[in-house]
């Protein structure tokens, strides 16, 4: 299976529901942690690499 290549600045969509009931939310920093915020409500998380991938469903 090929790698995704991730960028600063992307739309992402997850699996499940932030819960302000977003699904999408923009990369603000790529590495061994990601940091995303949420696009409806501008919450922001750390994420490992591991936990990011399994979330990820799509690019919006």
């Amino acid at each position: 299976m090929d790698k995704i290549n991730f960028e600063v600045g992307q739309k992402v969509i997850f699996k499940k529901n932030h819960p302000c009931g977003s699904k999408e939310w923009i990369i603000e920093r790529t590495g061994a942690d990601f940091r995303v915020k949420c696009v409806k409500c501008g919450r922001s998380l750390m994420l490992t690499r591991r936990n990011f991938e399994k979330s990820f469903k799509d690019f919006a």
